[in-house]
């Protein structure tokens, strides 16, 4: 059992103190000491080495593999291809009704095939007794291939989209009113088309995963995001019980989406722990991941809106392609923003895919809003222009009390506070609207705006908390620790529904040995951990209750007294079950709950992006100078890891406006970027002071209010930079990134 670092004494000794409070992160420590293992720093006797041999052709077929170099080299254990795989089952197809297989990555059994889908696609594994020998040698592999023809190029096949269809989760597309004729009609329209690239993750852990079997047990550290779809993920593949499958994921050094499915090196470390008898640690290079691992899809998108002179929408048009890989991708609810954010009389939203000869795209934080909401809030920025109204009042003119495309309720909705408080204190009103207004010296200076918009989600989490005689409580669930400081959050809830101090409460966590949590993913694991407490604490509390009666001593004892005068030394509560038909039926619940909140309400967390800007008149050098976000995301838990999640997702969406760009070949669809010198990810230098204010009123709707705090900051930033861009020079840029070519 892993367990997680043990808490600092931080003495909170009241309820209304410990929820909410800027608590430091408990794994803190640890971390910045270097004592956190990761994935790759697990020790095991006779560890051995795994390297990535990659295809470099599209599609086609191997037709000869020269391993004799390889094998030659000095401590190279074996070199492992589809001549001498072991066989593995097929990956099993994604299914709602078996939510588990939606950690199937692609739909390509690696090793067990001579077909190649992808640029980039593993076509051999070395196992080596170094890391230098097993990457040496996996450079001397040489493949042949007979290629077959491949469509690579996005650009070329958008007139080939497909529409989405709806699906249980995503809807594909919808609308009221004949927003065409409405876009016709309009005293004043804008019909624009935006696109933006393939992005890619580059957390600071690249992926990796040491495996050990000991017969048909698998012991597997790995820095995943969903712990139990891994755990059943490998069992399925090498045809074991997944109570045979250790997973072991206690520290993951950033996952943004990343690390949600079972990509191709986790699959491999294990096969080559079993062909080579044991201990095997891959750890992908950075190239290796923009290979073997998918990233953001790109888009092409058209927004059209048309308003009266009144300055109040009667269409809205916003449709949108993205890529699938042939062999497997996510569908990204690009249009889902503009669903729920504007009241248009007339709305068509629609989702369209074309299919290519590339690896799965996956999610990255807020898949679909991230770039969504920049075409939405640029083109409204762009028609507040076109009526000469202020972009926040355009805004919240149709601002809208419903949801606009089918009436529902929103369970919570915050927008109109958080342009107030944001407009105050951004000094919005110094602003002057004209273009190209403001200067200073040599620097243009621009004011931008933006909606944040991401929906909340909520998911079965099993765990257990136990409550003891000196007075200290036990929480175990295996959810996941990837910076955003969950392990505190969790221990601040259930101290605070307890009424004990947060220093008497333990937290495990991590580990699939432990009651299985929820995915790290939709921004969904603190309300579904959250409530699964809050249910568990209950029990607790009506148990000590009983006890206390029962000993005749006051209910108002602390829960340490109560047990001490009771004679227990604990009490244990369940909630959830690991067994199948536990799991069965959480999932069921699930659904249930899922469908029926999705027919009354409409909840997500939002907010509004302020931003400045400067552009060099010379350059078209664009500096972010001032950031403030004002968000509504229900209770805070830890204002300070809260507002830490929030700018992590700016600065990610800064990256994404400014400099962020997945290069790839149309010919070959091979990325030719595929590392960190010429991906441009933002650094300390391109990163202002990012001021975040959040309304910290509760969603009734929502496990003690909580709405979710890691995606929905990425939301509207590039669209706030983009208008603040126009608002310095003039120019609308509609492509992302925003770079200086584009300005000159």
């Amino acid at each position: 059992m892993t367990q997680a670092p043990a808490l600092p004494h931080t003495p909170v000794p009241t309820r209304t103190r410990v929820l909410g409070e800027p608590l430091n992160r408990v794994d803190g420590h640890v971390k910045t000491t270097g004592a956190a293992r990761f994935s790759a720093e697990y020790p095991f006797p006779d560890l051995a080495h795994a390297a990535l041999v990659h295809a470099t052709v599209t599609r086609g077929r191997i037709t000869a593999v020269d391993t004799e170099d390889a094998l030659g080299l000095p401590g190279v254990l074996a070199v492992i291809t589809h001549e001498n795989a072991p066989e593995m089952k097929a990956p099993p197809r994604p299914s709602l009704v078996n939510m588990s297989t939606l950690a199937t990555s692609t739909t390509v059994n690696y090793l067990n095939t001579d077909e190649v889908h992808w640029n980039g696609q593993p076509v051999a594994v070395v196992v080596a007794t170094s890391l230098e020998a097993a990457r040496d040698a996996a450079r001397r592999v040489r493949v042949s291939y007979a290629q077959l023809p491949a469509t690579t190029n996005f650009e070329r096949e958008l007139p080939n989209a497909v529409a989405q269809k709806n699906s249980g989760l995503i809807p594909g597309g919808g609308g009221k009113g004949d927003a065409d004729a409405a876009l016709e009609a309009a005293d004043v329209s804008v019909d624009l088309h935006f696109t933006t690239p393939m992005h890619h993750h580059n957390a600071l852990e690249p992926h990796a995963t040491t495996a050990a079997w000991t017969g048909d047990r698998l012991t597997v550290y790995d820095g995943a995001q969903n712990i139990d779809w891994t755990r059943r993920h490998l069992a399925h593949k090498f045809g074991v019980s997944h109570t045979d499958v250790h997973v072991i994921s206690t520290f993951v050094g950033g996952g943004f989406g990343g690390k949600i499915n079972v990509w191709p090196g986790t699959i491999l470390a294990v096969l080559a722990a079993r062909v080579v008898g044991r201990p095997v640690r891959l750890m992908l290079t950075r190239e290796g991941v923009y290979r073997t691992v998918g990233g953001r899809t790109p888009s092409a998108q058209r927004v059209a809106l048309g308003a009266g002179h009144d300055g109040r929408l009667t269409a809205l048009i916003h449709t949108s392609v993205t890529q699938l890989g042939r062999v497997g991708g996510v569908e990204e609810q690009v249009v889902s923003q503009s669903r729920h954010l504007y009241d248009a009389e007339n709305i068509l939203v629609q989702q369209s895919q074309v299919t290519l000869d590339a690896l799965s795209t996956t999610s990255m934080r807020a898949p679909g809003e991230s770039i969504g909401s920049f075409a939405l809030e640029a083109a409204v920025d762009e028609l507040a222009y076109r009526l000469d109204l202020d972009p926040i009042e355009f805004r919240m003119r149709n601002e809208p009390d419903r949801n606009p495309l089918d009436g529902k309720l929103f369970a919570r909705r915050g927008l109109r506070e958080a342009y107030a408080r944001g407009a105050k204190r951004f000094r919005w009103q110094d602003r002057t609207p004209e273009p190209g207004s403001m200067r200073d010296g040599r620097w243009l200076v621009g004011m931008g705006v933006a909606t944040a918009y991401h929906p909340s989600w909520q998911f079965p989490a099993n765990l257990t908390l136990r409550i003891s005689a000196d007075g200290t409580v036990l929480l175990r669930c295996a959810f996941h620790e990837m910076g955003m400081g969950s392990a505190t959050a969790f221990g601040q809830v259930t101290a605070y529904s307890l009424g004990v101090p947060f220093a008497a409460v333990r937290v495990e966590y991590g580990d699939s040995d432990l009651p299985a949590g929820p995915g790290a993913g939709g921004s969904a694991q603190t309300a579904s951990v959250t409530s699964s407490i809050l249910e568990g604490t209950a029990r607790l509390k009506r148990d000590l209750r009983r006890l206390a009666r029962r000993a005749g001593v006051s209910p108002a004892e602390s829960p340490g007294a109560i047990l001490t005068l009771a004679g227990r030394d604990h009490l244990t509560a369940t909630v959830g079950s690991d067994t199948r038909l536990g799991q069965l039926g959480g999932q069921v619940r699930f659904m249930t709950k899922f469908l029926r909140d999705r027919r009354r309400y409409v909840k997500a967390a939002c907010g509004a992006q302020f931003c400045e800007v400067r552009v060099d008149q010379d350059t078209g050098e664009v500096r972010v100078s001032r950031w403030l976000g004002v968000f509504d995301i229900g209770t805070v838990v830890n204002a300070k890891t809260a507002a830490s999640q929030l700018r992590g997702g700016i600065v990610m969406g800064i990256g994404a406006a400014l400099g962020e760009e997945t290069l790839v070949d149309r010919d070959t669809g091979r990325i030719v970027n595929a590392n960190l010198a010429e991906y441009h990810v933002p650094v300390h230098a391109d990163i202002p002071r990012i001021d975040i204010e959040c309304l910290g009123d509760p969603d009734p709707t929502m496990p003690l209010g909580v709405l979710g705090a890691g995606e929905v900051g990425i939301v509207g930033v590039a669209g706030a930079i983009a208008n603040a861009v126009h608002h310095a020079t003039g120019r609308r840029v509609r492509d992302l990134p925003i770079t200086l070519d584009k300005l000159l």
